[in-house]
């Protein structure tokens, strides 16, 4: 069974165009989520963030359109409920008066269990996003040792 999609909302201090890269960029997205990340930002390239050991989420990019929207498969290395590119995200960045309001929607997760512990996680590391691309520090991840 599949749920209704997942949003979370977040305001960032930046332009859409300095933002755009904390999603396509491996070294800027492992600032505010992740350990090590290997992303191909083209239709059908790679994505891969790996979150602590035995944690890794991976996919594949479906469409970029920089730097307003990027979608991406989701899902877990060896998880038998959500597998790899079993679900969607799309990243909408939208200009304001003040900076970027991001809007991401994941779909395709199975039931209320997996998309709360989605909103918990995307709400934090949207959070963390925020502070890092502002130039902040977010300091170590609290999801570390979180599982699934």
């Amino acid at each position: 069974m599949n749920t209704a999609p997942l949003e979370v909302t977040t305001h960032i201090a930046a332009p859409p165009e300095k933002v755009w890269p904390y999603f396509t960029d491996p070294a800027r997205y492992a600032l505010w989520m992740g350990t090590e990340v290997t992303l191909s930002p083209a239709a059908g390239g790679v994505y891969r963030v790996h979150m602590r050991e035995g944690i890794e989420a991976h996919g594949e990019f479906v469409e970029l359109d920089p730097p307003r929207r990027l979608v991406f498969t989701w899902g877990w290395q060896d998880h038998p409920v959500v597998p790899p590119g079993s679900t969607t995200v799309e990243v909408t960045l939208e200009a304001t008066e003040d900076g970027t309001l991001v809007r991401l929607t994941h779909r395709g997760l199975p039931d209320p269990e997996f998309v709360a512990h989605h909103r918990e996680g995307w709400e934090s590391y949207l959070h963390r996003l925020a502070i890092v691309a502002t130039g902040g520090d977010p300091g170590p991840d609290p999801n570390a040792n979180m599982t699934l």
